[in-house]
């Protein structure tokens, strides 16, 4: 092993559990970011030459020129179906092609018309009579209006930066006659300003180092930025992934939100600095309108956030409104990439909800997971062999825990050669995972895209005889250090490398797998343990584009090609399940993400929260944090609380370092596991709702989980999974928490207790160990299976209960999604799909996709309505129009009925009366 990697291990084994901010970049150790930083605002070189102004039906175009070095740019405009603007930024004659972003858009978004709507040519309707576009000359400028409100302006700081391809003096003036005449114009705009561009080589223009790594730079200084003013809006979000608070902070005084694929140590909280995903994703909100930002560019990108109310205290904003202040707020950002081109598209909203669907009709929705992925996950670095495997499994069937998948990491291979199994530790996989199988149960096991440099070894064989690895600058294989040592990488970014992959997941060709085996891409940012950061060099060729257009994409790609693997396997029937810790922008339509390597603190644990609330509001539902902490060992009572807060969150996996001891759930003795085994069963309780919420978010791009408007601190503690409001215990040796109910016309239910709280207050709720404060919404129904058992394909045939929680209006409504689980039947209309709805005194349940043909054995076992008062008796009618009475209970005391064995199919028609 190289001696380099060995030393890598020894640190990250000897328990000094920190990351090393060193090994980072900051913005000022960034060349472009710390060049383009340096411009000052209302200073900007670029003007609109209207005179080039040219319009279709659909499509604006218009050059724009910098005053300083006459090169020229060209501008597009499209106005996109939905409520979108796209607007588009390239030079006009560049040298060579500049990296476009494939792959991340479902299609061409669908145009629609634009017009002049003034003499002038400076004003573009938008489709509607009151939004419209203003496009200024000098400086250029574009303000995007509805009425006499600017919702949005772009350059009107002035800190639109585009550097042009150029190449080197010297470089250039070595080439052969023939060659010198394609640059002659380039060299003409070069020369005029070569005294200027000499003085700033040392600025890392044309090569850069950071630390013992040095960056050539062949195409010179390539960055690209654009400021967005946002009038009247205090509050963003979004720009995921950072261990930070859900709003977004102002950053004027430190380094930009910086968006870079990583590979880091124990994060840091509360720190811009990049992490493993880049979704240039941005939300801005307030009262009015919500809109959103989608920066489409894969290479390093830097994210400054300033406001005009920011620096004022909380006395200062209340002066403000004692006094009649009418400053308006505004928030500025900046977007600033190292390279590529400005592809930027402005979602007008005007609601979060509008956004959101805007946004998915952009990337695609969250992919719509089989059921048995959002149950119980068991994951250890790493479990030791088969027969550890086995006693971790009865363990959970001894200790009355369900769980659907246990995992492998990467000592389960023979040798960290991935689609292989240790010969003597896991020398028989199929018969294990027919086990598994028997108790109707799945495992995960891990396949990175680092693989094992030896010529003894298919895979590597393979793919460097095919010229799949990615190149060096110098034209061979790329190689690095990784787990196994001396490793290549493929290139993802290719059609046929991705279509080789996918079929390596082939039952004869990934020997041992079977139909109950998953899989899991870590590292994939990709991970290059003796590399700058971490990560590959930027330098690295793919074909005819430099790793630095497209870093961020590149675990995009891994995901994308592993999950095309599992569903080729299947012959196309069976839904992938596919974890990721890299992650871009559409890489929701792939599978789940992780937050990464946490730690086993309380600050952790919280932390989890906006972290994935982050990530649904960009369009990444699954997302989980690993419950109890990666590194160190947790507390019995922080293992216990972070098992109920992951109960409640969309991904929910325990997982731990290799030098931690063993943290299975009965191993804290049998009080822990009795409260570990409650919050595991509430969450298999809730399945169909989990399920119904994941059907929905793949319909219709709306996030799973979502929060409240409650701030303590500017930390988000509340998580809101629709109709559900759960307040997670995130302190050590709380005795209370204090829960904001949203809704002044709203009331919410304790689903432990039952009992009525009014919406609009802040509720404190006394806590103990065993207490996880979670509400229903008045106003909602929500299906549960109460027969938990081992793990959730155990449970596919059991009956439902109903809770139906009434609001002031004795009105509730909610839906039923039933389909098989796991295959892609549902794109067949084979599912049901029903709507249930309380209203004067009568429970229904309607089909609401009469079109759809699936069937059930599950049926209606009890209905439980909250909220309501005593009838005399309770009538079932079913769709064959006949009528039974059905027993009841009613709880004075809570306003509670309970409806026992009503006995209707799931999936029938029927209507129940409370008379």
């Amino acid at each position: 092993m190289p001696p380099v990697l060995l030393l890598w291990l020894a640190v990250c084994l000897t328990g000094i559990w920190a990351v090393d901010k060193g090994n980072f970049k900051t913005c000022d150790q960034s060349a472009f970011c710390k060049r383009q930083r340096a411009l000052k605002p209302g200073e900007s070189p670029y003007r609109a030459l209207l005179e080039t102004l040219e319009l279709t039906n659909t499509r604006l175009t218009l050059q724009l020129i910098n005053d300083n070095n006459k090169v020229r740019l060209l501008l597009e405009l499209y106005r996109l179906q939905g409520n979108i603007t796209r607007v588009k930024i390239n030079e006009l004659k560049p040298l060579k092609p500049r990296y476009e972003v494939p792959d991340v858009l479902i299609r061409e978004p669908p145009t629609e018309p634009l017009s002049l709507s003034d003499e002038n040519g400076v004003v573009l309707s938008l489709g509607s009579e009151s939004q419209r576009v203003i496009v200024s000359a000098q400086p250029f400028r574009l303000d995007i209006m509805e009425g006499r409100d600017v919702l949005m302006s772009l350059n009107s700081r002035g800190l639109l930066a585009f550097e042009h391809l150029r190449m080197r003096k010297d470089t250039a003036l070595s080439l052969p006659p023939s060659s010198l005449d394609h640059y002659i114009f380039l060299l003409h705009v070069c020369c005029q300003t070569a005294k200027e561009e000499e003085e700033k080589v040392e600025d890392g223009m044309w090569e850069e180092t950071f630390k013992s790594h040095t960056d050539s730079k062949p195409n010179g200084p390539s960055a690209v930025s654009l400021d967005f003013s946002l009038p009247g809006v205090e509050h963003v979000y979004g720009i995921p992934e950072h261990a930070d608070t859900l709003r977004l902070k102002t950053t004027d005084n430190g380094d930009p939100y910086r968006l870079y694929n990583l590979d880091v140590f124990q994060y840091e909280l509360y720190n811009p600095m990049a992490l493993y995903g880049a979704i240039p994703v941005m939300l801005a909100h307030n009262s009015q309108r919500t809109t959103g930002i989608f920066w489409l560019n894969a290479a390093e990108t830097w994210v400054d956030i300033s406001s005009n109310t920011a620096g004022k205290t909380v006395f200062g904003k209340m002066l403000d409104y004692v006094q009649g202040s009418s400053e308006t707020p505004q928030t500025d950002v900046r977007w600033i990439s190292e390279s590529g081109i400005i592809d930027v598209f402005i979602m007008l909203g005007p609601t979060p909800k509008d956004v959101f669907s805007q946004y998915a009709s952009l990337t695609g929705t969250q992919s719509f997971p089989p059921l048995a992925s959002l149950g119980y996950h068991q994951c250890r670095w790493n479990y030791n062999d088969q027969e550890d495997v086995q006693m971790v499994d009865a363990g959970f069937d001894e200790h009355d825990i369900p769980y659907d998948f246990i995992w492998l990491d990467i000592e389960h291979t023979d040798g960290k050669r991935y689609f292989t199994w240790d010969p003597h530790k896991f020398a028989t996989p199929k018969e294990m995972l027919k086990g598994l199988m028997d108790k109707k149960r799945k495992m995960v096991a891990i396949v990175d895209p680092h693989i094992k440099v030896d010529g003894n070894y298919k895979i590597h064989n393979e793919i460097r005889s095919r010229g799949f690895y990615i190149k060096n600058k110098d034209g061979g294989d790329y190689e690095g250090w990784c787990w196994p040592g001396s490793a290549g990488y493929p290139d993802f970014t290719r059609a046929d490398m991705r279509a080789w992959w996918a079929s390596m997941f082939a039952y004869d060709q990934y020997e041992g797998s079977m139909e109950n085996l998953y899989t899991w891409n870590d590292m994939n940012e990709p991970s290059v343990f003796n590399g700058p950061e971490v990560t590959m060099h930027k330098d690295a060729v793919h074909g005819a584009w430099e790793h630095r257009d497209l870093h961020n994409i590149y675990g995009f790609y891994v995901q994308m090609a592993t999950a095309e693997g599992q569903i080729q396997r299947s012959g196309g029937t069976e839904r992938p399940f596919v974890l990721t810790r890299a992650a871009f922008a559409g890489s929701q339509r792939y599978g789940a993400v992780w937050t990464g390597d946490n730690a086993a603190e309380w600050d952790h644990l919280k932390i989890s929260i906006p972290m994935c609330l982050s990530l649904g509001l960009v369009g990444i539902s699954f997302c989980g944090a690993d419950v109890g902490g990666f590194f160190k060992s947790p507390s019995s009572e922080l293992l216990v609380r972070w098992y109920q807060t992951g109960a409640y969150q969309p991904f929910f996996r325990a997982h731990a370092h290799l030098d931690t001891p063993r943290r299975e759930p009965w191993l804290f003795g049998p009080e822990n596991t009795a409260l570990i085994r409650e919050a595991v069963r509430q969450r298999y309780t809730l399945l169909p709702y989990w399920y119904q919420q994941f059907y929905l978010a793949y319909r219709t791009g709306q996030p799973v989980m979502r929060w409240a408007q409650s701030r303590q601190n500017d930390k988000i503690l509340i998580e809101f999974i629709k109709d559900l409001l759960v307040h997670p215990v995130t302190e050590e040796g709380a005795r209370g928490v204090t829960a904001y109910l949203p809704g002044k016309e709203e009331v919410w239910f304790d689903v432990h207790t039952f009992q009525k709280h009014n919406g609009a207050q802040n509720l404190y709720i006394p806590v103990t160990m065993s207490s996880i404060p979670v509400f229903q919404r008045g106003g909602s129904i929500i299906p549960r299976k109460l027969r938990v058992r081992r793990s959730s394909s155990c449970m596919e045939h059991d009956p439902y209960t109903l809770y139906v929680a009434l609001n002031p209006q004795r009105t509730a409504e909610g839906e039923l999604y039933i389909d098989d689980g796991h295959t892609f039947n549902y794109e067949k209309k084979e599912f049901i799909h029903r709507r249930l709805s309380f209203a004067s005194n009568i429970l229904s349940s309607v089909n609401i996709a009469p079109d759809a043909q699936f069937t059930t054995r599950s049926w209606i076992e009890r209905i439980i309505i909250l909220g309501t008062s005593k009838p005399s008796k309770v009538m079932l009618k079913t769709v064959d129009g006949q009528e039974s009475q059905v027993e009841f209970e009613f709880d004075a005391s809570m306003s509670m009925l309970t409806l026992r064995k009503p006995g209707m199919n799931a999936g029938a028609d029927w209507t129940v009366t409370l008379q």
